[in-house]
């Protein structure tokens, strides 16, 4: 892992694709234990959660159905706090159990709306899975129910996770350079 380079940023390794996989396979088994035999919608948000959720969707070891949204809030490299809904949920919720696969949970806002609005929809149980969490950006109060890591509030990239649409490829996740 090099230092890379996003349009007028520079990023440090921060965590390997490794590290990423094994906590990946982690949460899948945990959810797979504790779902087995159940019928769970996983709703995936876009467009940061899609290589997360591609590679735990893998290593669940039930059928399930998937379906994804598309939110925005997200303004450069900060959260501008307003929440914007730019594709919504296909599939009904009524009296599922709705699993909410994202990338990251910083303050926590865009993750509080999601699961209002599926409550809202009449979803029986609500279930939030994150691959990472900053727990000193966190401004709400729910639970995460799956969490693969926890990390400082560096603004990061890779994995899903962009600077401006740039970045999403990289197997690694970065964190920019405060030098």
């Amino acid at each position: 892992m090099d230092n890379i380079k996003i349009l007028d940023k520079q990023f440090s390794p921060f965590i390997h694709s490794d590290d990423i996989q094994r906590q990946v396979k982690r949460m899948a088994a945990s959810i797979s234990k504790d779902f087995q035999g159940q019928n769970p919608l996983f709703v995936v948000v876009l467009n940061g959660a899609f290589m997360f959720a591609s590679d735990l969707l893998k290593n669940i070891t039930f059928a399930c159905e998937v379906s994804f949204i598309k939110l925005s809030s997200y303004a450069g490299t900060r959260s501008s706090g307003q929440v914007k809904e730019l594709i919504g949920l296909e599939s009904s919720v009524h009296g599922r159990t709705v699993f909410i696969v994202e990338d990251i949970i910083d303050t926590g806002i865009t993750m509080e709306h999601t699961m209002k609005r599926f409550q809202e929809l009449g979803a029986s149980k609500v279930v939030v899975v994150a691959l990472l969490f900053k727990p000193d950006a966190f401004t709400c109060n729910y639970r995460i129910d799956y969490t693969g890591m926890e990390i400082p509030n560096d603004f990061i990239v890779g994995y899903g996770l962009d600077y401006s649409g740039y970045g999403r490829n990289y197997p690694d996740i970065y964190k920019v350079s405060h030098a």
